[in-house]
């Protein structure tokens, strides 16, 4: 029979941060993972559960420019993006009677698994965002949120994003392994993500937040063993302190490439219409070139950027070798990463741009983990919230334009020792391991006997 398994997703988690979590650290000998390129959340996690480099599973990163489309889009949330055998399917292959449960793993959404879990926020045609779920089975849903109160959707990202949205999906995961016994159960833990890319790594607020998860983290695996479950933690990416950001489309504008529309005075990429563009995924930028154009000597210009270390085309792209991925892949320096901005006035920036709205803009911002400072601001706040509430439309503007506030980052396939991603309770623990060793480490988990 196979052994019930849980897999934690704890992102964030490097061996700086196991120093202060004694609770993961007492899982036992840790196993250094190899990044992927590029080490963020639905690359690393795609590549974790098919065992695939993302030129094999096809995700390329968080986001990336649809070309039949002309958009660019971020975190989409179909699985059947997916290419390849996931985990579950190859564990069931083994053995018909394995179910499994996909918590808050990205890529939820129509997944062939018998439970799951995922954010899914109601947008209403009056302009309000409320929090919900998207379940599997749709009954799941009521009842998560009949037993834990509504998902909080606004403390799992933006300016308010903190423990509580942790604690919440430990305890659901918790409850759907008490009610449905999956064989394999995911759960994904983010809240090392927050303040680690605020502050940076070292960051006391930092610290204090990894001893706070790890409490947590510990109450959960404790109730696992109490249930029967073998653990095993894994986490994404590490996040090294950052303190150069590379605007890398504004100096793509100023070498003739970007377009722009203008509404209302306000500018508005038009990546259809630019001869070179970059989605900017933190540490990771893929430029992307609509209508061809000369690689060669564009790769030579953005070669000499500070804050760019490498700058790779064709097979050189090794992981991203993928039509979706963009024709030049761009590799920050060790400090810096990447914003995704074009405009050069703040006051013509587009209106999404000081509000949280992962989809909408073209590329990755942790600005969206803070609020523009001052007591004004605060005052602004709570208005719009009541006029929200009151169902009116209003734009929630209130996420500062400051990249030098972000104090961490990740994307970096040569990340240092210490801020490389891990896995814990393997029985192969020891020597570095590539990303896709943990589907097999998934796998062993389930079948081997004791």
């Amino acid at each position: 029979m196979p052994n019930p398994t849980v897999v934690l997703n704890v992102v964030g988690l490097d061996q700086a941060a196991l120093a202060h979590m004694p609770n993961l650290a007492a899982l036992g000998p840790v196993t250094a993972l190899q990044p992927v390129l590029p080490a963020v959340t639905c690359s690393a996690q795609a590549t974790m559960l098919t065992g695939l480099s993302p030129a094999e599973h096809g995700v390329v990163g968080n986001g990336w420019y649809e070309r039949d489309q002309a958009e660019v889009r971020f975190w989409k949330q179909s699985n059947h993006l997916v290419h390849g055998e996931k985990v579950w399917e190859a564990a069931r292959r083994r053995d018909p009677s394995v179910t499994t449960a996909k918590m808050f793993w990205w890529f939820n959404m129509h997944a062939d698994v018998e439970f799951s879990a995922t954010p899914r926020p109601q947008y209403r045609a009056d302009g309000r965002k409320l929090p919900d779920i998207h379940t599997r089975p749709m009954a799941l849903r009521d009842a998560l949120q009949r037993e834990l109160g509504t998902f909080p959707l606004f403390n799992f990202w933006g300016p308010t994003a903190n423990l509580k949205s942790t604690q919440w999906i430990a305890e659901a995961t918790r409850y759907v392994v008490e009610k449905h016994d999956p064989t394999l159960t995911l759960t994904y833990l983010p809240h090392l993500d927050y303040d680690f890319q605020r502050y940076g790594p070292s960051d006391p607020r930092s610290i204090q937040a990894a001893g706070e998860l790890d409490q947590v983290v510990g109450d959960f695996i404790q109730a696992m063993h109490q249930l029967g479950r073998r653990v095993l933690v894994v986490s994404e990416y590490g996040i090294e302190p950052v303190s150069k950001p590379v605007r890398i489309n504004r100096i793509l504008r100023n070498l003739g490439h970007l377009k722009f529309r203008i509404e209302e005075g306000r500018e508005y990429l038009d990546p259809g219409e630019s001869s070179a563009f970059a989605v900017a995924d933190h540490q990771v930028a893929q430029v992307y070139l609509p209508a061809g154009g000369d690689l060669n000597q564009l790769c030579g210009k953005l070669s000499e950027v500070d804050g760019i270390a490498e700058v790779l085309t064709g097979q050189a792209r090794g992981d991203l070798d993928h039509p979706r991925a963009g024709d030049l892949v761009l590799v920050a320096e060790s400090g810096a990463w990447f914003t995704y901005d074009w405009w050069e006035d703040d006051d013509r920036a587009p209106d999404y741009a000081r509000t949280v709205d992962i989809h909408n803009k073209p590329g990755y911002d942790p600005c969206e983990l803070f609020v523009e400072p001052g007591l004004s601001t605060t005052l602004k706040i709570g208005a719009k919230l009541a006029a929200k509430k009151l169902g009116f439309r209003t734009l929630f503007d209130v996420i500062p334009i400051r990249p030098e506030l972000v104090g961490g980052s990740h994307g970096r396939p040569h990340a240092s020792p210490e801020h490389r991603p891990v896995l814990l309770g393997c029985d192969q623990a020891g020597e570095e391991r590539p990303m896709s060793f943990v589907k097999d480490a998934i796998l062993q988990t389930l079948f081997d006997s004791d």
